[in-house]
């Protein structure tokens, strides 16, 4: 809760401060009660009183026990319940609300007017009947003897809607261009419908004819207003029988008596916003006037401002408890805003407790503090020798401690520990060097992702500071760390050493095949800071020019063979990645064969108890694609072949015709070995071998196509003619 006092009057807004979301335990909501103080100053008046995100209209029932608000996103409408200080209902609707009125006493019988033409109605259970008015309303009102809604908009017809008949009437034909507002006497039941050019029309519901016609924008305009554009009305107020306010998009408020033409008072609230809500309270015969900035209170006879209310977001709406102080206003932001002003009347009979708490936070001020006092302890006074004054008054007893002259706590504080300032300024510094410290990148205290990356980033940027300090060590103000950016000192980059989902796979493929040319561009990197280092060390002249200029045919030299280093390092690695996987696919080849005779084996133990089991079914497994099924058989045969010596291998290979054993002159052995060719390769051969089968086939012989002479084609002298 907040209190604000303007022009003496005190004003309690009930809905400041943190709201705490519902899923917070209770433990954990009491735990912050202790530690934060708006929190304890929080009143929740009404449990869930906001809106998803914008509330737009909010009305009180005539009864006063039910509070109904429209708001989106998505569209709804929400229905309080005063004695239960909860939410009733809610019911989402299908397009936004410009505005709603509340027929009954209760809130069984609601009408809304939509942005899309659309008018709803809703009754006890839910909604009832929706209907379409001809052009897009903006306000109505309704008449109670004849059971009429009157709708304005954009046209310059009002359109009449009985709901009794359950038809449209006639509709009444005005001057104007467009109607902004509209309102009907609750006394003699006139109707005011303020246009779009500011002229305000009234209307006899009995004789469906204008009887009267009041120029508001001429009379808007005073000698101390600045009007930009022409004064349009946006808000109409009727008061008991011959009272009425008007309020204009240019931000004045005219107070008129129906008798007389020109206005009894014009009230400026000098913003140049438009006046959306007015209100009249009888008890103080005050005039309550909003626009989207303040709410304003002032005297209906002389203007002066009786109080005034400025809320932190813009208003949409106000609406003023009928009989009471309190205040509730529809604003651009999920909270529905609360106020209770105890000068205007006292708190509804749902909230009486309001007047006891306002009573005793008046009685019992609360105290200030100020600068120059002082707020020590029991403890403190005893660490500085001052508990003898206790009930002296140069303490004043205040909750768990005193008040003490801070001219007197520093007089004893420098005599108690004279060192204090020494004290004062050697933490200073300390605080100076930790600050100094958090800055610099801290060797000891790696992440616990990607180290190695934290240590590499580390070393650059350490060269690159040692530069830069010998560049500028002798600059005014030189910051160290000025001009320096690393990733380790960005927080966008700090979840890649936190979390270990950013690890880097050092055994990764593409790791391996970009590191040779990361760690070339690295060396490059310090070996150009190295240089710029020599640089700066040599003496500007006329001989560093050319030596400058011989370095670059070295540099380039240099970095041409880089280039070509980490491109044989590439080669390198790719050579190991193909190893590597051809090894791997070997191993995976010979788990296959594996885990096929162990599938053998089983379909073998499984066909000799199958006889005994009479319900047994057999397996079936698929091959993949571009496999060939091997017999479990030859998988045996080819393991014994493994294990057999090197004279059984050489006699099998001799049977097969595949080894030729030859005596040589000078008495050795000369082996020749006939390689068993792979799957690919056979079906290689076979496919050439059926390919040169086919075109020899299709190949024609032209030995019989003969020509004499040395020319071709027909006729001619020197050539010869084709004879077939």
């Amino acid at each position: 809760m907040q209190v604000s006092s303007i022009n003496n009057v005190k004003i309690y807004n009930l809905s400041h401060g943190k709201s705490l979301p519902e899923w917070l335990s209770d433990r954990k909501k009491r735990a912050l009660q202790k530690r934060d103080v708006d929190v304890q100053r929080r009143i929740e008046l009404i449990q869930d009183f906001d809106m998803p995100t914008v509330c737009t209209a909010i009305k009180v029932s005539r009864d006063g026990q039910y509070i109904l608000a429209a708001g989106t996103y998505k569209p709804r409408i929400r229905c309080y319940d005063t004695c239960q200080l909860s939410l009733k209902f809610e019911r989402c609707l299908d397009s936004d609300v410009v505005t709603f009125d509340i027929l009954s006493d209760d809130y069984s019988k609601l009408v809304f007017l939509h942005i899309d033409r659309y008018v709803e109605f809703h009754s006890q259970h839910g909604h009832y009947y929706k209907t379409r008015i001809p052009k897009f309303g903006r306000d109505f009102s309704y008449h109670y003897p004849s059971c009429d809604l009157y709708f304005v908009g954009a046209s310059s017809e009002i359109y009449r809607l009985n709901l009794e008949q359950g038809r449209f009437l006639n509709s009444l034909q005005t001057d104007a261009t467009q109607i902004n507002a509209c309102d009907i006497n609750p006394v003699h039941h006139l109707f005011a419908a303020g246009t779009l050019e500011g002229r305000v029309e009234c209307w006899d519901p009995r004789m469906r004819t204008r009887v009267a016609l009041l120029d508001c924008a001429l009379s808007s305009v005073t000698e101390g207003t600045e009007v930009e554009g022409l004064p349009s009305v946006s808000a109409l107020r009727f008061n008991s029988s011959l009272g009425m306010a008007v309020g204009t998009t240019t931000g004045q408020v005219l107070l008129y008596d129906l008798r007389s033409s020109h206005p009894l008072l014009v009230k400026d609230h000098y913003y140049g916003l438009p006046i959306h809500s007015l209100h009249f309270h009888e008890q103080l015969d005050l005039v309550l006037s909003a626009d989207s900035k303040i709410i304003k209170m002032w005297h209906r006879d002389n203007g002066k401002i009786f109080s005034s209310i400025e809320p932190p977001t813009n208003i949409n709406d106000v609406c003023v408890c009928p009989g009471s102080g309190m205040i509730f206003t529809a604003n651009e932001d999920p909270k529905m805003s609360t106020f209770y002003i105890p000068a205007l009347g006292p708190a509804p009979r749902w909230c009486s407790f309001l007047d006891n708490l306002t009573e005793e936070l008046e009685e019992n001020p609360e105290s200030t503090v100020y600068d120059d006092y002082k707020f020590v302890t029991r403890k403190d006074l005893e660490t500085l020798g001052l508990t003898h004054l206790i009930g002296s008054p140069l303490l004043r007893a205040y909750m768990h401690g005193f008040f003490m002259d801070i001219r007197l706590y520093h007089k004893v504080k420098t005599m108690a520990n004279p060192f204090a300032y020494e004290e004062y300024r050697k933490e200073k510094i300390r605080q100076k060097i930790e600050e100094s410290r958090v800055q610099r990148v801290q060797l000891k205290k790696l992440p616990k992702v990607n180290k190695e990356l934290a240590i590499k980033l580390m070393e650059e940027v350490e060269d690159e500071d040692a530069l830069s300090v010998k560049k500028t060590k002798k600059a005014k103000g030189y910051n160290h760390f000025q001009g320096t950016t690393s990733i380790l000192r960005d927080d966008r980059f700090k979840v890649m050493f936190e979390n270990p989902d950013y690890q880097v796979d050092e055994q990764s493929e593409e790791f391996r095949l970009l590191n040779p040319i990361v760690s070339k561009v690295g060396q490059k990197r310090r070996k150009q800071l190295q240089r710029l280092a020599e640089q700066d060390a040599i003496q500007q002249g006329d001989d560093e020019e050319e030596e400058v200029e011989g370095r670059a045919s070295s540099e380039e030299e240099e970095s041409s063979d880089d280039d070509k280093s980490w491109v044989e390092e590439v080669r390198v690695q790719r050579r190991l990645l193909w190893a590597e996987n051809n090894a791997r696919r070997f191993k995976e080849r010979k788990q296959e064969d594996r885990d096929a005779r162990l599938q053998g084996s089983e379909l073998a133990t499984s066909s000799q108890v199958a006889p005994a089991r009479g319900n047994s079914r057999p397996r079936f497994y698929q091959i993949k694609d571009g496999e060939e099924f091997r017999s479990f058989g030859d998988v045996a045969r080819k393991q014994k072949m493994q294990k057999a010596s090197l004279e059984q291998r050489v006699k099998r290979e001799e049977s097969l015709g595949m080894l030729d054993l030859a005596d040589t002159a000078v008495g050795s052995k000369q082996l020749t070995f006939t390689l068993k060719k792979t799957e690919k390769q056979r079906h290689q051969q076979q496919a050439e071998r059926d390919h040169h089968e086919e075109r020899r086939k299709i190949r024609r012989a032209a030995g019989h196509l003969y020509t004499r002479g040395r020319g071709r084609g027909r006729g001619g002298r020197g050539r010869g003619r084709g004879r077939l």
